[in-house]
This record gives C-alpha cells, structure tokens and sequence, in this order.
C-alpha cells in the first residue's frame, strides 16, 4: 500500500471515530485534548512504517 493512501485511509478512519464519539457526547468537555492519541498513533505509524520498510 502506498504512503498516501495509508495516510488518507487513517485521516478518514480518524475521524469517523472524531465523528462518532462527538455525536454521542463523549467529547463535550475534552474536545481539544481529542486530537493528542490520534496524532501520537499517526506519528507513531510513521516512525514504525519508516524503521520496517
């Protein structure tokens, strides 16, 4: 699978989870701190995909 289409694939699933739990109210008060996992789980594939190629 190419880099960019992992890239865009994470960035949908992202926020379709983003998305989901925001309907159910999950994130009304801790919405700016909802960003922090899904960054560290992107960069932390990056680094992994990078050292395993």
């Amino acid at each position: 699978m190419k880099k960019i289409l992992a890239d865009i694939l994470f960035i949908v699933i992202s926020a379709t989870v983003l998305i989901g739990l925001i309907e159910y109210g999950l994130l009304e008060k801790h919405i700016g701190f909802s960003l922090i996992p899904i960054l560290i789980a992107y960069f932390l594939g990056q680094f992994v995909k990078s050292k395993f190629k």
